[in-house]
């Protein structure tokens, strides 16, 4: 990314997401999650825990490959923005999504929904998660014939 002043806007944007595709923004990757709602190794850097001035939680996840969450819901929706490697995202009653790098994922509102890495791949990105609806509700794990639905 140039540095230089740039205007607010569309060029701002533009200069920001060359440099973020080009990889020149790293992030710790953060720890390695221990908690139950999820197979295989994901860690978790959180940017911005959701507070009464800042609501939403920012978060980056980093997956190993195959790594993936458990089925889950957030009340108030969530946005990811894929920022490394291919993965799997899919909504209940809809077939696999195969996302990539520079993807943006929205998730509404109350959707049972999953996400994680392919099996050959790493999978990374930050998601946006507004708090005052509530905080993720946890459901059961991904099958793998759900897994390997993915076409």
């Amino acid at each position: 990314m140039e540095n230089r002043r740039l205007r607010f806007g569309t060029r701002y944007h533009t200069a920001f997401t060359r440099g973020c595709a080009t990889g020149s923004i790293r992030l710790s990757e953060g720890e390695l999650s221990t908690t139950k709602n999820h197979t295989g190794d994901i860690w978790l850097n959180e940017l911005n825990i959701g507070d009464a001035t800042f609501d939403p939680s920012v978060a980056q996840a980093v997956y190993g490959p195959a790594a993936k969450l458990d089925w889950h819901i957030h009340p108030g929706g969530q946005v990811l923005l894929i920022t490394e490697g291919t993965g799997y995202y899919q909504e209940r009653g809809k077939p696999v999504r195969i996302v990539h790098k520079g993807d943006v994922i929205k998730s509404a509102a109350g959707v049972e929904h999953w996400h994680g890495a392919a099996p050959d791949s790493t999978f990374a990105y930050i998601a946006v998660t507004p708090t005052q609806k509530g905080k993720t509700i946890w459901l059961k794990p991904v099958t793998e014939e759900e897994y390997k639905s993915a076409k």
